[in-house]
């Protein structure tokens, strides 16, 4: 239930009104890399979560419930999962000294598809291997507060290699208030991750259904009807187009 204004009737998959639905437009893209949605107690149930469109658009995406106390054995499993190589995104800046932090990818996890094959990077004053593994990335899918309070009190992430994207973008997220102006949504952090495995085209399109979901809430909030023939909404249709063609 959205709070202050009228409550709409909410379409069950999007999550927004009715009258403002974006179903018809969602997105469906190849991706070697995957997702792994760590959510906070609160935000399965928020129509403002964008978590959602990272799994409606890529299939290898999973969700876990945050909890302090115990791990979800399926997140363990997943961790554990020869096929993936996972990495936990979240700010270098935060990092308690001698944890394995990364600006980029590995070489290995971009082009590299046989799973004995390893490369060899430095990361500070560290050489760490990485096999060819898929790469998988664990999101907080919270509150910026909430989200640290995770990422200190989860110690079965502890052993894994912390993914920093310094981006210097403008979030184009207006649903929620924060404190800083360089907070990015969850999906948004999903396209940099994208295009960090050299999905340019999954990233791409994450980016333009965001956009659509932004612009269709916005509008559905002011009671105001939505435009089929904006910007957002042209380019999301593009790619989709695009990405027809392709398979």
């Amino acid at each position: 239930m959205s709070r202050g204004g009228p409550r709409p009737d909410r379409c069950p998959d999007c999550r927004l009104a009715l009258s403002h639905c974006i179903c018809a437009l969602r997105p469906a893209v190849d991706s070697r890399a995957g997702f792994c949605l760590l959510m906070g107690s609160d935000e399965p149930f928020k129509p403002s979560n964008t978590g959602w469109l990272i799994a409606d658009m890529v299939a290898n995406t999973f969700a876990f419930g945050w909890s302090r106390t115990a791990a979800d054995p399926a997140l363990l499993a997943l961790l554990a999962d020869p096929v993936w190589q996972p990495y936990i995104v979240f700010p270098g800046e935060l990092l308690e000294p001698g944890r394995e932090l990364l600006a980029a990818l590995p070489p290995g996890d971009l082009v590299l598809d046989d799973p004995q094959e390893s490369v060899t990077i430095h990361a500070s004053v560290r050489t760490l291997t990485f096999k060819s593994r898929r790469p998988l990335f664990i999101l907080l899918d919270a509150t910026w507060p909430e989200a640290r309070k995770m990422f200190r009190k989860s110690p079965y992430l502890d052993c894994l290699p912390v993914l920093s994207l310094q981006t210097g973008q403008v979030p184009r997220y207006r649903l929620r208030q924060s404190n800083r102006v360089d907070h990015l949504c969850t999906a948004e952090v999903a396209a940099l991750c994208l295009a960090q495995a050299g999905d340019t085209f999954a990233a791409q399109t994450l980016e333009a259904y965001l956009d659509v979901f932004i612009y269709n809430y916005l509008q559905a909030k002011q009671q105001r009807p939505v435009n089929l023939e904006d910007v957002a909404h042209l380019r999301l249709r593009k790619l989709l187009t695009m990405g027809a063609s392709v398979l």
